[in-house]
């Protein structure tokens, strides 16, 4: 019974934080893209770069005729990498966006919709067998791709989370993700929103030095931020 008013109590604690986002914030309609296939490619490149970049990144590859898993996986190396020049780190993430696309072709014929097809964790697995795909970017995938309920953690949810004083600075990726799923029931949509609210608020308040804690709809239930008004 005890256990149990616990994971109640930390559900309801969860989800007033992400009301005081979500109140904040607005709707974040995240992940911004036309297709899940653009999903995918958006998630590989964004790693380690801003989202303008990757924008520009995949407005190239639109007006090349390329923002198609056959096509990318049929092009030259270096056709690829000239057009996400603008993601950063465009040599690697050629050869990145070339093995999630080959990988397809060659296991599900180029369906995008038959390799989704598969369970949540058998096909986590799989993203992660193949080159270039982390434990961020299957999940994300997984969530905003493949529309399927895991919640996507990242360096803004631990530095909020651990200011919050809800979770060890040093906590692991899995078990950050545990914390969220064990009292947040399974839903793509409340995950997807949640997300996307925990990074507009590390995007413009939480920032690893100096941050904006006088706006941050975080503050009243924030340790961190506590500690540096009584400092």
């Amino acid at each position: 019974m005890g256990e149990n008013m616990g994971a109640m109590s930390m559900y309801h604690e969860l989800m007033n934080i992400y009301y005081r986002m979500y109140e904040h914030f607005g709707p974040r309609h995240w992940w911004p893209a036309d297709t899940p296939f653009e999903v995918v490619v958006g998630a590989i490149l964004t790693q380690g770069v801003a989202w303008r970049n990757v924008e520009q990144a995949i407005r190239n590859l639109k007006q090349a005729g390329l923002l198609d898993l056959a096509a990318i996986a049929r092009a030259s190396h270096d056709e690829l990498a000239v057009l996400i020049r603008p993601a950063r780190y465009y040599n690697m993430k050629a050869k990145k966006l070339q093995a999630f696309c080959r990988y397809v072709m060659d296991n599900y014929g180029g369906s995008l919709e038959r390799f989704f097809a598969r369970d949540l964790w058998p096909l986590r697995e799989e993203l992660l067998g193949i080159y270039g795909i982390g434990q961020e970017t299957a999940d994300s995938i997984l969530l905003y791709a493949a529309e399927k309920p895991i919640f996507v953690v990242d360096a803004y949810t631990k530095r909020i989370f651990s200011r919050l004083g809800m979770v060890d600075a040093d906590i692991q990726y899995h078990q950050l993700q545990r914390f969220f799923m064990d009292h947040i029931p399974p839903d793509v949509e409340l995950y997807n929103e949640y997300h996307a609210q925990i990074d507009a608020v590390g995007n413009r308040y939480c920032a690893a030095k100096r941050p904006s804690c006088g706006e941050c709809p975080l503050r009243p239930l924030c340790a961190f931020s506590k500690g540096l008004t009584n400092a």
